[in-house]
């Protein structure tokens, strides 16, 4: 029985862009654009696609290398063979849109704190307050050497790099009190530089002067985004992040591991309700589940050997995988023991093998749409109900929408599934805010000069 309008609790949702689509195969199929990774109007018209549905944002994963998989399928996936960069995505994206939300991956590993913040709040300002950032160390070690590293960074250094890369671009987002800037043509002063704040760091990995030559973004800081469940992940997602991404299969699982990030939040001197949890739905939806498993089964069927074996080696954290029997069950041995420096997505994909020791196809069959994230494939209602479950479950705070394919896939929800969660009352039906920060319910961050100039003041 579906809920009273009157509950008041909504789920949130982002939509995952992957190019053609989230299932591997998805550009196979004639509902997909084949051309997406080269096609700029693709984007656009997704996101106001999904502007229009409501979705609280759009996020842009990214690579900064061609992949082992990618090699090892021999052109058989274009997951990031054809590529645009986000950030320069996103400020054509702000352009074509008004309301949703414009989330990007951008790496502490490869890049510089100065250069990220300037980038990321720039994007603030051009969308009026849109803007977040998905902070990742980069776990591909290919991108080390389009770097000019021999060598990539170690888990645990690149863990604490970023810790102190994202209080760096934190501190110079507050280059300038929200007021500096008076611009009084009478008095002939165009800034306060009373209320400009020199950063002055000097770290284990970074010396920044700063101040950020760009006035405070309209948002305080663009949305800190987080993914990743190892040990590291968690505590620094507790320190830093606004929304915490996750690709779990299991609701409990994703349950557990809510409960423990929000629990760890008030050490670091946070409130549990100062960030939320979205775990990944990849979705298939048709008018009738008949036509939601037809086209799953079709995708499934366009699954090459050579792009099966890749996504293995994707989720184990890009290593080269030996040829193997497609029909006989994974070796067990080829998946690091499960410990804090072991990625989440490889440590989900030994509980799979350990509890149900599925062949190498099951198994990669079973990763070839979620990539990890918990795959639904049913009629409207059917999805509705398995989100609605998820959500009053304590799953999670909403979800990130990976339809299989695109655009068709976001059409299906736009259509099909996001009016009945409307009915239930479970998610929006218009916007009531202007920014991300207003569409995710998270306070607008005061300065980090701000409170001890109060306190000053008393």
């Amino acid at each position: 029985m579906a809920p009273a309008k009157s509950a008041t609790r909504q789920m949130k949702l982002a939509l995952h862009i992957h190019a053609t689509g989230h299932h591997v195969a998805a550009w196979h199929h004639p509902r997909s654009q084949i051309d997406a990774g080269s096609n700029p109007r693709h984007y656009i018209e997704m996101a106001q696609l999904a502007e229009r549905g409501k979705f609280d944002l759009i996020f842009l994963a990214d690579s900064l290398a061609i992949r082992l998989g990618d090699v090892k399928a021999k052109g058989r996936w274009p997951q990031y063979l054809a590529y645009f960069e986000p950030l320069t995505l996103l400020s054509t994206l702000a352009a074509a849109t008004s309301r949703i939300g414009l989330v990007a991956t951008a790496s502490t590993s490869y890049t510089e704190p100065y250069n990220l913040a300037r980038s990321f709040g720039s994007l603030d300002h051009l969308s009026a307050g849109r803007a977040g950032w998905n902070i990742v160390t980069t776990g591909n070690a290919a991108s080390s050497r389009n770097f000019g590293r021999p060598e990539h960074f170690e888990h645990e250094d690149r863990y604490r790099r970023a810790q102190e890369f994202v209080e760096i671009v934190c501190g110079l987002w507050d280059s300038y009190d929200d007021d500096a800037f008076v611009m009084d043509r009478a008095s002939g002063l165009y800034a306060d530089l009373d209320k400009m704040h020199v950063l002055h760091h000097e770290g284990e990995s970074f010396s920044v002067e700063g101040p950020l030559n760009m006035r405070r973004p309209p948002q305080g800081r663009p949305v800190l985004f987080q993914a990743g469940t190892s040990e590291t992940g968690k505590e620094t997602a507790a320190r830093n992040a606004d929304v915490v991404f996750m690709q779990q299969q299991s609701l409990e699982r994703c349950r557990s591991l809510r409960e423990d990030i929000r629990g760890r939040l008030p050490k670091h001197g946070r409130d549990p309700d100062e960030i939320l949890v979205m775990p990944g739905m990849a979705v298939t939806v048709g008018r009738t589940e008949a036509e939601a498993r037809e086209q799953h089964d079709f995708l499934q069927s366009k699954i090459h050997p050579d792009v099966g074996r890749a996504i293995l080696s994707a989720e184990l954290g890009y290593i080269d995988l030996p040829e193997m029997p497609l029909d006989e069950p994974f070796p067990l041995d080829l998946i690091p023991e499960i410990d804090g420096g072991v990625r989440s997505t490889a440590q989900a994909l030994r509980r799979v093998v350990e509890a149900e020791r599925p062949t190498v196809r099951e198994l990669y069959q079973r990763y070839a749409n979620g990539r990890g994230s918990h795959q639904i494939v049913g009629d409207a209602v059917q999805v509705a109900d398995e989100l609605e479950h998820w959500f009053r479950s304590g799953a999670g705070d909403g979800f990130i929408i990976q339809p299989a394919v695109l655009p068709g896939g976001l059409e299906d929800f736009v259509e099909l599934v996001v009016p009945e969660l409307q009915r239930r009352g479970l998610y929006r039906e218009e916007y009531e805010g202007a920014t991300l920060r207003d569409h995710l319910g998270l306070a607008r961050p005061e300065s980090r000069y701000a409170r001890p100039a109060l306190q000053d003041a008393n």
